[in-house]
């Protein structure tokens, strides 16, 4: 007797493709370097170099301008050749930039090592979000986008906090720490190996390139949404200002690193759930109440006086980034095809760290003596954009 003949079924597709696992690592590895010294960074520069406070914002609009100017450049590069590559120069520049911090002993390579490091940022982000979303349905891309940010901004908890352990065991010291983060960096670079890029081969062979994409021929509902989240980060300014602001509160140099490993806890733990309800939710919506979180870290630390609130506000401020970052990159995805997605990814992050470039020199010149005036008024203007942002969305665009 013969058994029935059975029809096999086509396995789904997952969300969860290889290079999304690679990926994670990789962004997990440099996330701990990146972080591990970057809430030290403000009072290295102030106290140790002794940059003033404008400064500080300076360096840091400076570095994201130029990380904005690579951002649309790799997007282009990105919809036209291998990927890979690009990923791992750009992680590779990251590892250099953190290596001049360690060697730095006046605030000007400080900046041109922040610029070196963000240029690397620059360079990887968008092949990076393509190869992320490549192969993922439109339904899923927000669970993939809110894992990439958990994993990433996991290694942003782990960093301070081996930062701040190594701070007490080697007596308060900051410059070793700088170059221990040198460490994860380069190991970041190296797992760049495992990534499977579909256009890797032979360089500059024809069949790694295609055709490039003009800007005029993206679809109008990406150019809504980017102008929307454009006007956003025009008030965003740079964290590094905010653990300036908690330091100036009364915490001390590990108190500074502490919170800010309670913020990235926060942000870790909620990225993958929001990019999950992103893709039950409009986008919009789920967008608008990282607004919301963002409002309440800005007005909170603009008006607080007492530094044990400072990590009640850092906490909530987590939400911020978890339902902005990861979701923005899955909501852009949707509003362009797959053969635009380097070009779209590497726009929307150019142009809203040029808006970030210009809110981080205007709240450095404003700071004054105690940055609540900055704070405050960019704390206002988020809130009136989260009341905003769904009704003009839904209104104004198809995606979402």
């Amino acid at each position: 007797m013969t058994e029935p003949a059975t029809t096999k079924t086509p396995a789904p597709r997952t969300w969860l493709t290889r290079n999304v696992k690679v990926l994670c690592g990789v962004s997990f590895l440099q996330d701990a370097a990146s972080e591990l010294l970057y809430p030290i960074l403000p009072i290295f520069l102030t106290v140790v170099l002794g940059a003033p406070p404008a400064a500080v914002g300076a360096i840091e609009g400076v570095a994201e301008g130029a990380a904005s100017i690579t951002k649309v450049a790799s997007g282009r590069l990105a919809d036209r050749y291998a990927r890979r590559p690009l990923i791992g120069a750009g992680y590779g520049l990251a590892a250099v930039g953190k290596l001049l911090i360690a060697l730095a002993t006046a605030w000007p390579l400080v900046l041109v090592a922040r610029v070196t490091d963000r240029l690397g940022k620059g360079l990887r982000g968008a092949p990076r979000d393509a190869l992320l979303a490549e192969g993922v349905p439109n339904g899923q891309r927000g669970k993939v986008f809110g894992l990439h940010r958990a994993a990433d901004t996991a290694g942003a908890v782990v960093g301070p906090l081996v930062g701040l352990l190594l701070y007490e065991a080697l007596d308060h010291q900051l410059r070793p720490l700088f170059w221990i983060a040198v460490i994860p960096a380069v190991a970041s670079v190296a797992l760049v190996a495992a990534v499977r890029d579909p256009r890797s081969g032979r360089a500059g062979s024809s069949s790694m390139r295609v055709a490039r994409t003009p800007w005029r021929s993206l679809p109008r509902p990406y150019w809504r949404v980017l102008a929307l989240l454009l006007a956003f980060n025009l008030v965003n300014f740079p964290d590094a200002l905010l653990l300036l602001r908690a330091h100036d509160l009364g915490l001390s140099t590990a108190g500074v690193v502490g919170a800010y490993a309670v913020y990235n806890l926060a942000y870790a733990a909620l990225s993958y759930p929001a990019g999950a309800l992103s893709d039950r939710l409009p986008r919009p919506l789920v967008f608008s109440a990282g607004l919301v979180f963002f409002a309440v870290g800005y007005l909170g630390l603009g008006l607080i006086h007492s530094p044990w609130a400072v990590f009640v506000v850092l906490a909530l401020y987590g939400g911020f980034n978890a339902c902005t970052d990861g979701v923005g990159k899955a909501w852009i995805s949707t509003l362009v095809p797959d053969h635009q997605q380097g070009t779209a990814q590497g726009l929307y992050q150019g142009a809203t760290g040029a808006a970030i470039l210009v809110a981080g020199v205007w709240a450095g010149l404003a700071w004054g003596s105690d940055g609540h005036l900055p704070l405050l008024i960019s704390g206002s203007v988020a809130l009136v954009l989260a009341a905003v942002l769904p009704v003009v969305a839904r209104s104004r665009t198809a995606g979402g």
